[in-house]
């Protein structure tokens, strides 16, 4: 009793100083803005980006208060430089306040871990909130303050070049991931030498852009974008984040830079979210663009009424921001509210107290320690998608094949600016570790857009000296990400040829395919003895590789986004409406008839299985797992109430490895219509060959709500179906009620 009393009284301690903190900080903010000019407090709404370092034109602007941020501000390895900046904002400025930096940390800093869309594929928030860790250590060590991180935009188009950068399709995983991002940005103490104040991006519906084409308009009813879009975005404010970026599209005809609604009404008005948003680049001078606004001078005005606190590389609030006071059209007050939850953010973030980087914390960046994390996060991604037997391999004669079987700079995948090149190790290297002579190389074509054929016959006779094939293909670097979305998304250039003149030797073959966003491969995956799909794996891929192939560890890692057929079935994704004519399992694999005869009226393709080639949720391991023994606390539960889910696995295989038990529900009836599936929870568990756990799963009746005809939200009372399996298609199911 007395230890519980300490305890309580220690919390209440610490909740006192964390408050005072608050209110210390409100002062400081308030007292600073009185001693504002109108022009210093709008220098605080502008971040600049310096074009050649150190200009007398760039040392002016800062010594008169006229910037509030810069982005990038030199490349890696240029504290000094930064601090330089910063000394002149500090010392020679009238009122001190110091920059903040900003900078695009988005899956590593110098040290690089997979892509965010195959990082998500872990389903591991521990590891890739260590991840986030890792990366801020190296970044902040370099001096910057500020990443534009996590991407939770939800997409269900792999078109998109920018899918890359997001944790998939599904609202509840992303909510989850995106959170361990933010605290693994932001640590545990945000003033923190080593923390970087992370940025919840792109809000919102940016995912959704009209036919997977980068920047373009998105349609979203109010009820879906607060279902399957906002949820992710809530999350990381409850965890924390420090700044939002408005988007580059437009909402429903509203532009996310003037979208009052998403910035006032939503975010800071429901959710009470006080910290600040930057737009992102130019995105508030593109609404003109959009046809939103007629000038620039209507641009200021339409995002700083809508909620915009800084201008990222534009000229907008720093040409009218002045005039639209003067005129009446904005007041002053609003200025101070805009710049106040900016400086807010800088004295959390202690800037006042410690402006400069020392340099210390340097030999973190590439350290054995981050390697290793960076190694564990490319093993945990790779997803092991057909197995015929042949893996892991044995020791042999092995054909190392393929345009990204050595290629470090593409390995790193999009928004790995700061890599370090030099420190990325390939399949090539790290097999070549393993095997040494019996290891044969050719790339067969150079770049993975290459058509020529020349390399062909070196990669034939690499294939005729040894035992197994293992064909590296999918897509180089700059095929995904901003501004590279593609309309058809097969292997490009001449690698299914090389593949075709492969699979004719006869030898067996293991295709890894290394790419930022999901391909459609099913003319080469019928003929390949193993397929892995490996999202751009970063600096340690090629060891990783090498650790699965040859059974140091078994794959785990399961898709969190549905592979279409073909792309044509785009949008595909597991949590769709049923419709009133579901396809049926019966017309699977058969063929679908004519336009005079089409078999049967349901929603579905005459030419094409209206199932995904693989479900969400899907991956396989080299062992085996047995799912049985679903049971339910009971068989129903109070609206606001809770049922226990629980399931026996079992591995019968001969190999340790990991499962990922996934939860769904469905409601079967509702006042509007729902998914035929919602992930709603999921666990990852180690076994043994014959060992046997029980996972358990607390589902609350709040998690069954969505937003109803209202648009508030509501849990609503019926039938329910359950399911613990192991991908969006295939589990145990049971059910039950939820009552009054």
């Amino acid at each position: 009793m007395k230890k519980t009393k300490h305890q309580a009284l220690c919390m209440l301690l610490l909740l006192g100083s964390l408050l005072q903190a608050e209110v210390t900080i409100e002062d400081k903010v308030s007292d600073l803005l009185d001693k504002m000019t109108l022009q210093e407090k709008i220098g605080q709404m502008i971040q600049r980006m310096p074009a050649s370092g150190m200009n007398s034109e760039f040392i002016d602007l800062i010594k008169s208060g006229s910037v509030g941020s810069l982005l990038n501000a030199g490349t890696n390895n240029q504290w000094q430089l930064r601090n330089q900046f910063q000394h002149i904002a500090v010392e020679q400025s009238r009122l001190g306040i110091p920059l903040i930096y900003g900078r695009d940390v988005i899956h590593g800093y110098q040290t690089i871990l997979p892509i965010p869309l195959g990082l998500s594929c872990t389903w591991n928030a521990e590891l890739i909130e260590k991840g986030a860790r890792m990366a801020a250590i190296e970044a902040a060590a370099d001096g910057i303050h500020w990443t534009f991180a996590p991407m939770i935009d939800i997409t269900r188009d792999p078109r998109w070049g920018r899918i890359a950068e997001t944790c998939g399709e599904d609202p509840y995983l992303t909510s989850i991931l995106g959170a361990a991002m933010v605290r693994g940005f932001q640590g545990e103490i945000l003033t923190a030498a080593d923390a970087l104040v992370a940025c919840a991006k792109h809000y919102v519906g940016y995912g959704a852009a009209e036919g997977g084409r980068d920047y373009n308009t998105t349609w979203i009813p109010e009820r879906q974008l607060r279902d399957v879009f906002l949820p992710s975005f809530h999350a990381a404010v409850m965890a924390g984040v420090g700044t939002f970026m408005s988007a580059f599209n437009d909402i429903n005809g509203v532009p996310a830079s003037g979208n009052e609604f998403t910035l006032s009404q939503i975010l800071r008005g429901e959710w009470k979210f006080d910290g600040f948003v930057v737009s992102d680049w130019a995105s508030m001078h593109q609404m003109i663009n959009h046809g939103f606004c007629q000038d620039e001078k209507e641009v200021a005005f339409k995002s700083v009424t809508a909620g915009v606190n800084m201008e990222m590389v534009g000229n907008a609030y720093e040409r009218h921001l002045e005039q639209l006071i003067a005129e009446g059209k904005i007041s002053e007050k609003l200025v101070d509210a805009r710049v106040a939850d900016i400086l807010r953010i800088k004295y959390r973030k202690g800037l006042f107290d410690r402006p400069y980087n020392d340099g210390r914390g340097r030999d973190a960046i590439l350290s054995s320690s981050h390697l290793q994390i960076a190694h564990q996060a490319a093993v945990q991604s790779a997803v092991l998608l057909k197995n015929d037997g042949i893996l892991p391999l044995k020791k042999c004669r092995i054909a190392l094949i393929g345009p990204l079987a050595d290629s470090p700079f593409d390995q790193m995948g999009c928004w790995s600016g700061d890599g370090a090149v030099s420190a990325v190790v390939t399949p090539k290297a790290a097999f070549g570790e393993r095997l040494g002579a019996n290891l044969y190389y050719a790339s067969g074509i150079k770049k993975s857009r290459d058509i020529g054929r020349e390399g062909f016959a070196e990669a034939l006779q690499a294939a005729a000296k040894a035992d197994v094939i293992v064909l590296v293909l999918g897509e180089e670097q700059s095929l995904s990400g901003e501004a590279h979305s593609r309309a058809f998304i097969n292997l490009p250039g001449a690698q299914n040829e090389l593949a075709a003149a492969l699979v004719e030797t006869g030898k067996p073959m293991v295709v890894v395919i290394m790419a930022g966003r999901p391909l459609t491969f099913q003319n080469i995956s019928e003929h390949a003895d193993a397929v892995l799909y490996y999202f751009h794996p970063g600096t340690m891929g090629g060891p990783a590789l090498a650790d699965i192939i040859f059974g140091d560890v078994s794959p785990c890692g399961r898709l969190t986004v549905s592979f279409p057929r073909t792309v044509g079935q785009i949008p595909i994704y597991y949590a769709h409406k049923n419709t009133g004519r579901p396809p049926v399992p019966q017309s699977l694999g058969i063929p679908m008839g004519t336009p005079v005869d089409p078999r049967e009226d349901t929603s579905k393709y005459m030419d094409v299985d209206y199932t995904p080639e693989y479900p969400f949720g899907y991956g396989l391991t080299y062992s085996s797992f047995v799912y049985e023994n679903l049971r339910l606390s009971a068989p129903a539960m109070k609206i606001d109430g809770e049922l226990i889910v629980t399931a026996e696995i079992t591995n019968t295989g001969q190999f340790p490895a990991t499962e990922v038990a996934q939860l769904y529900i469905r409601d079967l009836f509702g006042s509007v219509t729902r998914p035929v599936k919602e992930l709603k929870g999921f666990q990852r568990i180690n076994l043994n060959p014959g060992e046997k756990k029980r996972v358990t799963f607390v589902l609350k009746a709040h998690d069954l709500g969505f937003h109803g005809l209202d648009h508030h939200y509501v849990v609503e009372p019926g039938a329910f179906h359950v399911w613990i399996g192991w991908n969006a298609e295939q589990g145990l199911q049971g059910e039950f009620t939820v009552v009054e």
